[in-house]
């Protein structure tokens, strides 16, 4: 079959390798879609501390079952056969770790990845390990639901995970920095689910503010390589500020801005990490403490928000098809990279 496998940074190579085999314990997968995202690239240029190579990449997956380990069903309880739709977590948890036991598997200490410590999403065949079966980290993929769809669950979870911490509220002011695909995940989410009120959407690149404000429709659109951020939003609010921001982006001074723009009781999400070699912000202390700001991190998702990203999917509570803006055949998975580099496309999945 053919894979997109790393050996080393800007040494991935599309290549033929043996189909993988199906072991007791694991499921195999014929690989429908396996979506792309930045970390796709940053793995492609930098590599990972976390991966192993040689490695098959990709962790945004969606496929059909080929073949049901002897095992499977009977440990894990399920019902897999052949012929199940199903969408794969990326992030798996132990399970077993003082986290997973609080119900914190976002952020589980034994925590490995589908793509870095197992073989990913771009190839042709790809085997669902027992650690993610373990979990319940397979899920059926609702019925109306395309394999395109159910592969960008996984982004989507990590977003639900997000705003589940920041106590949204109807009508909050809500500001997003970053408009790729998960800033426009992040304002579709904030719409459908907890109903906000005005959206505002920050880059510093207009074209790709534009193609995303064209698919989300935020209220107000901010270009920060052309106006003061954090003077516009306090124009916008009558100078109250912001009641929900979240900086889905690297950069560090978004995350200052946001401390700067929050009103009083404001909530922001740092969605976005930063740079190793650069990982620090100066922020003015004092305003978190006298306009009582909240500040949550935000590390990937659970099985369960897996699970939620493919409800809302379904029920076209947050709809996420017209965001997917390019289909790329595997033979061509590297100028998938390139689109999501350049910024050319919201969302771009690959089609083995």
């Amino acid at each position: 079959m053919k894979a997109l496998r790393f050996y080393a940074p800007e040494d991935v190579r599309l290549e033929d390798v043996p189909e993988p085999d199906c072991g007791p314990r694991e499921v195999k997968l014929r690989v429908r879609n396996c979506s792309t995202c930045g970390t796709d690239v940053k793995i492609f240029h930098n590599g990972h501390q976390n991966l192993t190579p040689p490695r098959t990449l990709g962790h945004e997956v969606a496929g059909e079952v080929v073949e049901v380990g002897a095992d499977v069903n009977a440990t894990y309880g399920s019902s897999w056969q052949v012929g199940d739709r199903v969408q794969v977590i990326a992030a798996v948890p132990c399970g077993e770790c003082h986290e997973c036991r609080k119900g914190w598997m976002e952020v589980c200490q034994n925590q490995t990845s589908v793509g870095y410590q197992y073989d990913g999403g771009f190839a042709e065949f790809m085997v669902v390990p027992e650690q993610v079966l373990k979990v319940d980290g397979m899920n059926a993929i609702p019925e109306g639901v395309g394999y395109d769809e159910a592969s960008a669950a996984e982004p989507f979870a990590c977003a639900i995970n997000a705003q589940e911490q920041l106590g949204i509220e109807e009508g909050d002011f809500t500001v997003v920095f970053g408009a790729g695909p998960i800033g426009c995940m992040h304002i579709r989410i904030a719409r459908g689910v907890h109903k906000v009120g005005t959206v505002v959407l920050v880059d510093i690149n207009a074209e790709r503010l534009k193609m995303s404000a064209d698919a989300v429709s935020p209220d107000h659109v901010i270009n920060a390589g052309e106006e003061d951020v954090v003077a516009k939003v306090m124009e916008l609010t009558g100078g109250r500020g912001a009641d929900v921001i979240i900086t889905a982006t690297p950069a560090n001074v978004t995350q200052e801005q946001a401390i700067s723009m929050a009103a009083r009781q404001g909530r922001i999400s740092f969605f976005g990490g930063l740079p190793k070699n650069d990982p620090f912000i100066k922020a003015d202390s004092n305003l978190v403490h006298y306009r009582q700001l909240h500040v949550h991190g935000a590390n990937g998702s659970s099985p369960a928000h897996n699970k939620r990203a493919l409800e809302y999917i379904a029920t076209g509570q947050v709809p996420v098809k017209d965001l997917i803006t390019a289909h790329v055949p595997l033979d061509d998975v590297l100028d998938a990279f390139a689109l999501v580099k350049a910024g050319e496309a919201i969302k771009v999945t690959v089609e083995p």
